[in-house]
């Protein structure tokens, strides 16, 4: 065993999930690596500087300046706009992200969603609750169009389990030119999204938020989208003009929605969401998973190996390297 941690896990926790189960998962991962949990600001102080890897939803730049060993910022969060990019570029430390992990549990609930609008469910337990024996209409996903907006990690997912469905799919994505799993591929200007939300009977959100992305779900593209069209989003709340969606629900302008994320979040409970019976809403859970820290720590697992053989600058989920990844 080594005298000076290998890895030390900050204390800030992330998904209501307590970092020292991370930290023990890491410790069974990695049997051959110290892995330090740091509870408090001071053992922070004490035991960053000594550590080669730290992970965490962020780190204080005051912890870098005596981080003489640090070679990577393994950041629990898919997105690090909150992360001190530029100090830790200073520092000459790597940072990875943890796009993906999330993948396989988000597309599941998306899938599940688009059943839930096709089969009606959700009528079926407003009657339950009511206790009523009473029939009601269903739909086919069957012979449906999905358009998945952005083709990353968690749109490939979508995509893959869409298969056997007997759908088509349009993907919308950056560089159409490139291709993709969906039967067709477009761009994200502005005629392309019209054109595949004019043909959709459900449009999935799985793009990131930018500022291409803000508000592409507007006024203008919800009135393009059919009657019987349902709205999935599982990026981010701001890629939707949310007053704009609520008048569309509220006044069939579409079939309905499922929402994961919105805007604002959290929705105040005294939000009209809330009451729209074609909306469906999930506080933010769609990508958890009991598999959550394995995932992260199998990334961890392989970033170390590379460190160890000296080709940190293929280090996998990398947001930035030193030598220019």
């Amino acid at each position: 065993m080594r005298t000076n941690p290998d890895v030390v896990v900050l204390r800030e926790g992330t998904e209501g999930l307590s970092m020292e189960s991370y930290a023990e998962t890491l410790r069974e991962r990695l049997p051959e690596y110290t892995v330090a949990l740091a509870r408090t600001p001071k053992e922070e102080r004490e035991l960053v500087p000594q550590a080669r890897v730290v992970i965490g939803i962020t780190i204080d730049e005051d912890l870098l300046a005596e981080a003489d060993r640090l070679e990577l910022f393994a950041c629990t969060f898919a997105g690090t706009d909150h992360v001190p990019m530029d100090a830790l570029a200073d520092h000459g430390v790597a940072v990875t992200n943890a796009g993906g992990i999330h993948a396989p549990g988000i597309a599941e609930q998306t899938i599940a969603n688009m059943l839930v609008f096709a089969r009606n469910l959700h009528e079926g337990w407003r009657r339950k609750e009511n206790g009523e024996w009473r029939h009601f209409q269903s739909h086919e996903f069957t012979d449906s169009t999905v358009t998945v907006v952005g083709l990353g990690s968690i749109g490939q997912a979508v995509v893959q389990r869409l298969e056997g469905f007997e759908v088509e799919t349009i993907g919308i994505r950056y560089t159409p030119e490139k291709g993709g799993p969906t039967d067709e591929v477009l761009g994200f200007d502005e005629d392309d999204v019209h054109e595949a939300f004019s043909r959709s009977d459900y449009v999935v959100l799985a793009c990131p938020l930018n500022d291409l992305t803000r508000g592409l779900v507007d006024e203008d593209a919800l009135a393009t989208l059919p009657p019987e069209a349902v709205l999935v989003n599982a990026a981010r709340g701001g890629i939707v003009d949310t007053d704009a969606l609520v008048s569309a629900l509220q006044y069939e302008g579409i079939r309905g929605a499922a929402l994961d994320v919105t805007d604002p979040e959290p929705l105040p409970n005294d939000h009209e969401l809330w009451d729209l019976e074609n909306c469906l809403l999930t506080p933010h859970t769609g990508g958890h998973t009991p598999k959550h820290w394995d995932r992260l720590a199998d990334i961890v697992a392989t970033n170390l190996q590379e460190l160890e053989a000296g080709e940190g600058d293929d280090l996998e989920n990398a947001v930035y390297q030193p030598d220019g990844g």
